[in-house]
């Protein structure tokens, strides 16, 4: 029996809704979720906020947004005819080519005909009589479905910095994840950055090629390593093209689904000589492999970490021309990997430009409030052209929160999730809110970000095809794997010492109120245990799950 035959016999979903399912956003997530709803005869309707597809490389289009993870590895895998289609044209995207990616995948497959663009999810209310979602969006419009899919990515509710007087600048003001869809011009003109995380560092480097003058408003130094970004030349893009079923079979098996793994070794048992130059090694050569290449112990052994944090420190001090500029660079709150390491293209040289200026706003000057002109510190007043505020996100749950999410018995997503923080089942169920389900939602695999939704997208229509072949219209998740899979999540966290540093993994970003107390976020776990899990959930039937 082929699929057209078995979607013929099988039961409809049975509901008074206008769709099987909602798909909130259309970024990476929603648009593969889209596409396999269809394929199991499944009505869908996506709404996404913005005016196209394309999620974070829609509304992050600051100078130098592009991947940090190779090229070929974060495209969509599910079609060989895609893969063999589309050609990248640099090792790390630039956001430009990314946006174009996915805008070729939205065409390639008519996906456009099923989103609403400029509709904004207020809230999404369950209704356990009649067993439907109803979605309400921000113009007032109401929309019936069996399922709610949250495709909103893990970094998309951005945060403004909490400073007296942020509104009151005259001048234009940006945050990354809001960049105007027109390039800014930034020559001749006074710039001030407030942030230095991940845009920031790769943003940075870009305005101080144009701007007069630039000033960086540092709080907390990162540790970041070199991007070693090239050409994919056409010979080359035609031997990864060979090569993708190998590829993708060897991300499957790493950790994190990168084409990184950790080196057997221990960098505490390995002599000086030979740690240097395998640290030289990696260092010079492309992507993550400084982070995820590196010996095993880096991550979860002070000792070893700390080895690894002064070879970085002492890169920092080689590309930075004044020993005191580059002693502010160089973290010490934190070691070398403990948070997401940002990979840069000359980002420490650009502290050697006669026109940009470094100030520490913890240990030199603290910023008392933004006026009409620019930033006052407890030092001056700074006068600018244009302020950026690059300070991040709230992360994984964010944007769960800016959504008036009910489930039985009106209980409020946020609520449910604010004392202790967030309860799932593999990330993708969280209980007491039936038919819900959770494209990268706290507590799933993390890792190489398109290869993870794929994976996710697969475990949940497997789902839907399981339930479609039996007549089931409503699924929970049961409380006691809730339990077995929240202890399972916070034991792989222990060992990290990412576990015990700020940043919004943690859950901590001190510009959103209530965020001050880390929660474990996401499965840090082997991804190699999560598809094993998810897989073996799939061929026992669901048995995990409550239907009816």
């Amino acid at each position: 029996m082929n699929d057209t035959t078995m979607l013929a016999t099988r039961p409809k979903t049975g509901h008074a809704g206008d769709y099987d399912a909602v798909i909130v956003g259309a970024g990476i997530s929603g648009m593969f979720m889209l596409y396999r709803l269809r394929e199991l005869g499944l009505t869908a309707k996506v709404f996404e906020t913005g005016t196209g597809v394309g999620g974070t490389w829609y509304w992050n289009r600051y100078p130098g947004a592009r991947f940090d993870s190779e090229s070929w590895t974060y495209g969509y895998s599910f079609s060989k005819e895609l893969m063999q289609e589309w050609d990248w044209k640099e090792h790390f995207s630039p956001q430009p080519d990314t946006l174009e990616y996915l805008n070729y995948v939205a065409d390639k497959f008519d996906l456009r005909r099923d989103i609403q663009f400029r509709s904004t999810v207020k809230s999404a209310h369950w209704d356990d009589a009649a067993d439907l979602w109803t979605v309400t969006l921000d113009d007032g419009q109401q929309t019936k479905s069996r399922f709610l899919m949250t495709a909103i990515g893990i970094l998309s509710a951005h945060t403004l910095p909490a400073i007296p007087g942020r509104d009151s600048f005259k001048g234009p003001a940006y945050h990354p994840a809001r960049w105007p869809h027109t390039p800014v011009d930034f020559t001749g003109k006074r710039v001030g950055v407030i942030g230095t995380g991940a845009t920031a560092i790769q943003a940075i480097p870009e305005i101080a090629k144009q701007a007069a003058h630039l000033t960086v408003f540092q709080r907390r130094p990162n540790w970041a390593a070199p991007l070693h970004n090239a050409k994919i030349s056409k010979a080359e893009m035609d031997a990864i093209k060979s090569r993708y079923d190998e590829i993708y079979a060897h991300c499957a098996q790493t950790p994190s689904w990168f084409i990184h793994e950790a080196d057997r070794r221990k960098a505490v048992d390995v002599s000086p000589e030979e740690r240097e130059a395998f640290w030289e090694k990696l260092y010079a050569e492309p992507g993550f492999g400084i982070w995820m290449g590196n010996f095993r112990d880096i991550l979860v052994d002070e000792k070893a970490n700390a080895l690894i944090s002064d070879f970085i420190a002492r890169k920092i001090r080689q590309r930075v021309k004044d020993p005191v500029i580059a002693e502010k660079l160089i973290p010490k709150d934190h070691g070398f990997g403990a948070r997401r390491v940002p990979l840069e293209s000359g980002y420490f040289e650009t502290y050697n430009r006669d026109n940009v200026e470094l100030v520490d706003v913890i240990n030199d000057e603290t910023i008392e409030c933004i006026t009409p002109n620019g930033v006052k510190t407890s030092a001056k007043e700074r006068e600018f052209d244009i302020l950026i505020y690059a300070t991040g996100f709230d992360g994984v749950t964010g944007a769960f929160d800016r959504m008036d999410i009910r489930g039985k018995n009106g209980v409020r997503l946020r609520e449910a999730w604010e004392q202790d923080g967030p309860r799932t089942y593999l990330g993708m169920l969280t209980e007491g809110f039936p038919n819900m389900l959770m494209v990268l939602g706290p507590h799933t695999a993390r890792g190489n970000i398109p290869q993870a939704i794929e994976h996710t997208v697969q475990f949940q229509t497997g789902l839907l095809r399981h339930m479609l072949d039996h007549g089931l219209t409503h699924v929970e998740t049961r409380p006691d794997k809730v339990d077995e899979w929240t202890q399972t999540v916070i034991k792989a966290a222990e060992p990290l010492l990412s576990s015990k540093v700020d940043s919004w993994q943690t859950g901590v970003n001190r510009n959103v109120e209530g965020r001050q107390v880390r929660r474990v976020l996401g499965y840090n776990g082997n991804g190699v245990h999560f598809r094993r899990t998810t897989d073996e959930v799939a061929k026992g039937g669901y048995r995990e799950f409550v239907f009816r």
